[in-house]
């Protein structure tokens, strides 16, 4: 067989280039395609995700519940609940409604921490009956009636407050929330320190990095909202001064307070000896705050499930993961909507009993806000 030629050959007159080298550049790096117009009309349209993002996630994390539900239906059926079971979860209820009113009265610690004097028992009923307002499209409107209540004025404080004071007041109470919550994590084991980066979110809290940090979900959430004229005309910069201990101490309170709740499901399915409670208090940190941060449902629907599952998967069997999760959400729900009741009914009687109509969370007066 003939040898194969080169397709080239070696020239002995080839020397290296005199000049140096054109450095590389990320345009010298670009790949041109042909007929570019093809493949500009093939983009995305600017505005992003139709409808955003929140109904991808909500999509996501229901269709894999439901495929949960769809694949594990018979198993399920044996795990109904039977009288025991039916009184831990009714305490499962009324811990989570009394851990709401713990997170009345953490928001009470962070505004008197921010240098307000707050009243307590108006604010928590303002926070209870506000509450109701993240389950309406939008999953905000609980947040615009808390920072109307405070720049319009409200019996909860003395006085009104400027609009970056109300935005940075509720903006703490979940981002607090969520640190608190993260800290619990490595509880369930370090698993070769990466249960260590959970504790990140505790540093972030320094003034430092805090202050730019609300700096800019200032300004994100008075886009959302439409405040951004009234922060415009009241800008000005609100700086922390010092570590925000005291209110993530009592939104630590708050998140096992909630996990009491969660716990009291855990003894109505009869799993309390399937896992140890490390691992329970972790998982369900770690769920519930991907539930709070992540865009999705209200309250969270899907997203907390769909975390507890992947979380503790290989740990019990879906069927029992799955009514733990479901007896929760019941849980919750009904806590939350028996604190909105309880709170508006308790605004509207004392309004009555001062001869004076009921006043929304956009009101001055002493009566709670209804909801949005």
């Amino acid at each position: 067989m003939a040898r194969p030629a080169w397709p080239w050959k070696w020239n002995s007159n080839w020397s290296w280039p005199s000049r140096p080298w054109p450095r590389l550049s990320p345009r010298a790096l670009t790949l041109t395609f042909p007929n570019p117009g093809r493949w500009r009309r093939l983009r995305w349209p600017s505005g992003g995700l139709p409808g955003g993002l929140r109904p991808l996630i909500t999509l996501v994390s229901l269709g894999f519940i439901l495929a949960a539900l769809l694949q594990n239906g018979r198993q399920l059926v044996q795990y109904r609940p039977d009288t025991q079971g039916l009184f831990w979860l009714t305490l499962g209820v009324g811990l989570s409604l009394l851990s709401l009113v713990v997170n009345g009265l953490s928001w009470a610690v962070i505004l008197r921490w921010l240098g307000l004097r707050p009243r307590l028992e108006p604010l928590v009923r303002l926070y209870l009956a506000t509450n109701m307002g993240k389950f309406l499209p939008g999953g905000m409107w609980h947040l615009l009636s808390r920072v109307q209540a405070l720049r319009l004025g409200h019996g909860a404080l003395p006085s009104k407050t400027s609009t970056p004071m109300a935005l940075v007041a509720v903006l703490l109470d979940p981002l607090l929330a969520a640190a608190a919550a993260l800290a619990l994590v490595p509880l369930g084991g370090l698993e070769q320190g990466i249960a260590l980066l959970a504790l990140v979110p505790l540093l972030a809290l320094v003034p430092r990095w805090l202050n730019p940090l609300l700096q800019g979900l200032e300004r994100k959430r008075a886009r959302q909202l439409g405040l951004q004229e009234a922060l415009a005309q009241e800008d000005l910069p609100l700086r922390l001064n010092s570590y925000p201990w005291a209110p993530l101490i009592s939104q630590l309170a708050f998140v096992l307070m909630r996990f009491a709740g969660f716990a009291c499901c855990i003894w109505a399915f009869d799993l309390q000896h399937a896992l140890d409670w490390g691992r329970w208090l972790s998982a369900f940190a770690l769920a519930w705050t991907v539930g709070l941060v992540v865009p999705g449902a209200p309250g969270g629907l899907g997203v907390f499930e769909s975390v507890l599952l992947l979380r503790l998967g290989s740990a019990l069997a879906d069927p029992a993961l799955l009514a733990v999760a479901l007896g929760y959400r019941l849980v919750v729900t009904a806590a939350d909507l028996l604190a909105g009741l309880m709170a508006s009914l308790d605004g509207g009687s004392r309004a009555q009993a001062l001869g004076k109509p009921a006043m929304g969370a956009g009101e001055s007066g002493d009566g709670g806000p209804t909801p949005t």
